[in-house]
């Protein structure tokens, strides 16, 4: 959409003030002085490659002069949202086609310039090549900041959930990836802090009962393992002092 904007405005700042004197004279009115016509241009030829032959551009006017850009139902529905809501910027969505659903963003037209009404206002004060070639009924009566239409591209939904299913399956990639390392580390710090350990203590306790009373619980941290090594150690010195009161 940006890049039509550029032809549209390539257009109007350089082939139209070459070509304008010509349309007092010429039989035939030149479409080529009208932004939104080398901007569909444009677009129709970069559909000629098969990549692109299911996106569409349209300019959608209400009442244009060139009827091909006349808005269809669903089109003029949106260009009247733009003409209720002069604030809002853009819309987005999916809307049926006969080879299936299209995604589409659209984006209001105003006339921003009074030299765009040259064509536009009255047909007395447009070109007499305009009037032989599209007639003194269509595009007139336009004003200025008057929103006429809507710019629309519509590109193939597939392609967008397509997309969509790609940058979904990469994010579940990396959280998963990022999971697991987490875990990986969650597992490390366990067998480091807690479970190597407590499997220390237990061996310990073991050779304890079997009679071997010079094992030692080792301190090696003061956190709540650590703790349990020191009362392990109490305990067994308890055991030792009665063993040897036992003795006597």
């Amino acid at each position: 959409m940006q890049t039509m904007l550029s032809v549209r405005q390539y257009t109007l700042a350089q082939v139209n003030p070459e070509l304008a004197p010509r349309l007092e004279t010429e039989t035939e009115f030149l479409p080529q002085t009208v932004p939104g016509y080398s901007a569909r241009e444009v677009f129709e030829d970069l559909r000629k490659n098969p990549e692109y032959a299911e996106f569409f551009y349209k300019e959608a006017t209400l009442n244009p002069t060139n009827l091909r850009d006349r808005a269809d139902k669903f089109e003029t529905q949106l260009v009247e949202r733009f003409q209720n809501n002069p604030t809002l910027k853009e819309l987005s969505g999916y809307r049926a086609a006969p080879a299936g659903n299209l995604f589409y963003i659209a984006r209001p037209i105003a006339i921003a310039k009074q030299t765009c009404l040259r064509c536009h206002s009255t047909p007395e004060a447009a070109p007499k090549s305009q009037l032989t070639t599209y007639g003194s009924t269509n595009g007139f009566g336009w004003k200025l900041h008057q929103i006429v239409g809507a710019q629309i591209i519509s590109v193939p939904a597939s392609d967008v959930v397509d997309n969509t299913r790609k940058d979904f399956l990469v994010l579940m990639g990396i959280v998963s990836s990022a999971l697991a390392v987490v875990m990986l580390v969650i597992n490390f710090l366990l067998t480091q802090t807690v479970i190597r350990p407590l499997n220390q203590i237990a061996k310990v306790a073991n050779d304890v009962s079997m009679g071997n009373m010079d094992a030692d619980f080792e301190q090696t941290s003061s956190d709540e393992i650590g703790k349990i090594a020191i009362a392990f150690n109490r305990m067994k010195t308890s055991l030792v002092m009665a063993m040897n009161l036992l003795a006597k």
